[in-house]
């Protein structure tokens, strides 16, 4: 139980309430901000502006996914305006207190080290990241079917990083009939993906390895698909780009050529919004009942 912690949700998407209502169940005190135009009344639960004083007795800050971009801007599906954190909201906060995100930009990372606020990347976790990996594949395999007109079974696929959505990515569509190319950086991933029965290649043979797909879902963050690669590729071929923005396809040379190609991030809030707030919120009250144990053992 989380009684008598103190617990702020600000700004997300439908995943978020779902950790409202795990930590109100848990016995948590809740308050939030950003959620004015969300009909869920959850019982014990405050709304609250987002201010200073909302912060100043908060022992765990929630904030979505993506925590804020560079200016501070905080995503909020439920807003009725725009929010954004300030300097002087973390500067509030008890020393002891937990900022949690999904991940963290230099603004929010620079922030909380300028005030001594410790900062909990939530998809830096495997646990966290391999069960998200599931509703990513599951949408993106979604999309594929949407833009295609052929079936993924015997289709050429590929798969471009082997960290845990690509397995999961690549696994998945091994299960559906698809030729697996999987491209990777390390020896010891070549030989995990030849293991798993896919045609494994090292990312520097992209450009050769492309000329036959029709299908290419990329989880790298870099620019690897470039003009290069896309000028090698089929006109017919679709590009699903998994990578958190910007990416890592060229976007423009690939709509010049005229190559349909797709930026995907954050899957898991569009497709199963309740499997991934139920996945966030389990491993918050894990978290938070860890951060609580701790202060009362020092």
């Amino acid at each position: 139980m989380l009684t008598g912690i103190r617990t702020v949700l600000i700004g997300g998407d439908a995943r978020q309430v779902e950790v409202i209502r795990k930590l109100a169940e848990m016995d948590a005190s809740v308050a939030i901000a950003g959620f004015d135009t969300l009909q869920d009344s959850f019982q014990g639960v405050l709304r609250e502006p987002l201010t200073a004083k909302l912060l100043s007795g908060a022992d765990a800050l929630i904030l979505p996914v993506v925590g804020c971009d560079d200016e501070g801007l905080i995503g909020a599906l439920y807003a009725e305006g725009s929010l954004k954190l300030e300097e002087e909201h973390i500067q509030a906060m008890p020393k002891h207190g937990v900022v949690y995100t999904g991940m963290a930009k230099s603004f929010l990372k620079s922030l909380c080290a300028k005030h001594s606020i410790r900062l909990v990347e939530l998809l830096d976790r495997d646990d966290v990241a391999i069960y998200n990996s599931i509703p990513t594949a599951e949408g993106a395999l979604m999309m594929a079917i949407q833009h295609t007109d052929f079936t993924i079974h015997k289709s050429t696929c590929m798969v471009l990083g082997m960290g845990r959505t690509g397995f999961t990515m690549a696994r998945s569509l091994q299960g559906l009939g698809a030729r697996v190319k999987m491209g990777v950086r390390k020896s010891e991933h070549y030989a995990r993906a030849e293991e798993m029965g896919w045609q494994p290649f090292m990312m520097k043979d992209l450009e050769q390895e492309a000329a036959d797909i029709q299908l290419l879902f990329n989880t790298i963050p870099a620019m690897v698909v470039t003009a290069q690669v896309l000028s090698r590729m089929p006109r017919e071929a679709v590009i699903i780009d998994l990578a958190s923005a910007p990416g890592g396809c060229d976007f423009r040379y690939a709509e010049k050529r005229g190559i349909k190609a797709m930026l995907a991030p954050g899957l898991p809030g569009i497709v199963a919004p309740k499997t991934a707030g139920i996945i966030m919120a389990n491993t918050l009250v894990e978290l938070i009942s860890e951060q609580t144990k701790s202060r009362e053992e020092a």
